[in-house]
């Protein structure tokens, strides 16, 4: 087992408490932002995921405390294109999505047999975002 660099590991968590943070704000704008006959579930769905994202936020600023780091005050980029169409918005969300992703795979590279439960969180919340990244491709996909 090798040493935890928890510096990098801090910097690591605190991109995506950052991230996570950015997510919140996105899919809370987005959900407003959604309008016809197809609202309401699209909107939940929104929704669902700005809390989700609270929540990953949470839990990368415990582990930068626990580290005995300082969890960043900061908030990710925040892309307004102003193009509010149910596709762009999705396709925003799919690039933020795959952002996260990134983030995540960077920190199991830095937990790789130097921490068991950040390499385990890195390895549970690469899952997640996966499967966000597959629902939202599903979601862009055409039916033929």
């Amino acid at each position: 087992m090798r040493t935890l660099d928890a510096e990098a590991a801090i910097q690591a968590l605190n991109r995506i408490l950052e991230t996570e943070l950015a997510g919140v704000v996105r899919y809370m704008h987005y959900s407003f932002m959604i309008f016809g006959h197809g609202r309401i579930p699209i909107v939940k769905w929104m929704r669902a995921q700005a809390e989700e994202s609270l929540l990953h936020a949470a839990e990368a600023g415990e582990f930068v405390t626990a580290l005995g780091g300082h969890p960043s005050l900061a908030i990710g980029k925040l892309l307004e294109t102003r193009h509010h169409e149910l596709d762009q918005i999705l396709r925003e969300a799919l690039a933020h999505e795959s952002e996260g992703l990134a983030c995540y795979r960077e920190l199991l590279e830095i937990a790789r047999d130097a921490s068991v439960s950040l390499e385990e969180y890195a390895r549970k919340m690469i899952a997640s975002e996966e499967m966000h990244v597959s629902e939202v491709e599903k979601m862009l996909r055409r039916m033929v």
